[in-house]
């Protein structure tokens, strides 16, 4: 046995790079996919009579699945008990699957009719749509856990907060494209056109992470591991109960659900928030949000390779809440009259650097306070909890913008007014509190990595 580990394949460096390769540029196009609508609001307001609150409720549906039916903690069982290949598959024809029903939302479903259920009224577009988003939202969630499963199979004991900052970068390079060709595509077709390039990169995805599966077949023959179990013990049901009574974990959950619902829901209205602040065309906002991504893709990987050989991850985590958090603030606090293109990209730069710090530090720290037989469990359980925070808080926004902006979404609608008649101030505020509360669980979570000695701030690389 200790000869087949010292020739396995992901002791090649060549090889596992590959691997890493391959499964990233899946969600590179899953990103991709993610905001494609980011860029389009005021498209969707104009050509389809989207309101702000309908929009805010789209963004949301990528989730709903996965927190109120559970899928991610299904999807991370499934991970643990089915393994790494066929959960892979199952996710990339999930996401196609979820595309499709979108791109028939726009294309076939007529733009001025309206339903009801409980107490909103919105566009059967939109209903349709959110399905679409909700269906390719169990695919996206359980492709993601099950990446950094397999980035840990392949690196743990290696590189691996540099091959996750690396995976993290090439993904968010998706949004860097979105923003930049999601109008384009629209310009020529409407934004039923971006959704149906969309689908044709999530094919190309799929395809990568189905040559990647031959690959992780071989190294389990070489490992003598079965296709459906993990080097570790088996995993139970009953785990799930022990992972929940990890104080490392419970902290590492919710520092992740506050961060994300500052980054994630902001993405989709940064567009038109900057578009207003500056009083300039949508199409071009976008391009100053895309500098958020490039930034986080540049520094992620450096920060993933100081982890590797220094350490520090919870004090990175902290660095990164405060930067988020003071990000946020200038985009609420800085006057209309005062704010400029300069501020604007600098701040875009803050957030992409906060961006690096947190998720490049946190998502190697999981594999430090939980076991690997349920380590797919605990991923499936952090992204489920995430996903709560993703699921409400875009309609949170929604609804506030409409609540503080009141007549102006039907003025837009109308012709009346462009979408730079929006004031953006209270979604920022609310955003700037997630930023808040997530310092103060950075805290705790420092404190429970000295009480526990889990080595949060110990170098990944042995």
């Amino acid at each position: 046995m200790t000869e087949k580990i010292q020739h396995a394949l992901s002791e090649s460096k060549t090889a596992r790079w590959i691997a890493l390769v391959l499964i990233s540029s899946t969600m590179f196009f899953a990103y991709f996919f993610v905001d494609v609508a980011s860029p389009l609001k005021t498209m969707l307001e104009t050509q389809y009579h989207w309101s702000s609150d309908a929009f805010g409720f789209y963004g949301g549906q990528e989730f709903f699945f996965n927190v109120f039916l559970g899928f991610l903690i299904i999807s991370g069982i499934i991970l643990d008990k089915m393994g790494i290949r066929f959960t892979l598959i199952t996710a990339g024809i999930t996401m196609v699957l979820g595309a499709l029903i979108k791109i028939y939302a726009l294309t076939f479903v007529g733009k001025d009719g309206v339903s009801t259920l409980l107490w909103m009224t919105y566009p059967n577009t939109v209903w349709i749509a959110c399905l679409g988003f909700a269906v390719f939202g169990i695919g996206v969630e359980m492709a993601g856990i099950t990446v950094s499963k397999t980035i840990v199979k392949w690196f743990k004991g290696k590189e691996l907060a540099l091959a996750m900052g690396l995976e993290m970068a090439l993904a968010r390079l998706g949004v860097f494209a979105v923003m930049w060709l999601s109008p384009i595509f629209a310009t020529n077709g409407g934004p039923a056109n971006s959704f149906i390039w969309g689908c044709a990169f999530l094919c190309i995805g799929f395809l990568t992470f189905l040559t990647y599966t031959f690959m992780d077949a071989k190294l389990d023959k070489q490992l003598n591991i079965s296709a459906t179990s993990d080097p570790e013990d088996e995993f139970k049901i009953s785990d799930i109960g022990k992972i929940f009574t990890n104080p490392g974990f419970l902290a590492i959950a919710g520092l992740c659900v506050l961060f994300y619902s500052a980054i994630f829901p902001f993405q989709r209205f940064a567009p038109q928030m900057l578009a207003s602040k500056l009083d300039i065309a949508e199409g071009i906002a976008s391009r100053y949000v895309s500098m958020f991504p490039i930034g986080a893709m540049i520094l992620t990987p450096f920060i993933g390779f100081f982890l590797d050989k220094k350490g520090l991850g919870a004090k990175m985590m902290l660095y990164g809440a405060i930067l988020l958090t003071a990000s946020h603030l200038i985009f609420a606090l800085v006057p209309a009259e005062s704010f400029n293109s300069a501020i604007a990209i600098f701040t875009i730069v803050i957030l992409g650097i906060a961006f690096s710090l947190v998720p490049a530090s946190m998502w190697p720290s999981v594999p430090k306070i939980v076991e690997s037989r349920y380590l797919g469990s605990a991923y499936g359980l952090i992204f489920w909890i995430q996903n709560w925070g993703l699921w409400g808080v875009p309609m949170l926004i929604g609804y506030a913008l409409t609540k503080s902006n009141p007549g102006v979404s039907e003025k837009i609608a109308s012709g009346e007014l462009t979408a730079t008649a929006y004031n953006y101030t209270v979604p920022e505020l609310i955003f700037t509190g997630f930023g808040i509360a997530a310092i103060i669980l950075s805290l705790i979570l420092r404190r429970v990595d000295r009480n526990r000695g889990y080595g949060l701030d110990l170098p990944n690389k042995k």
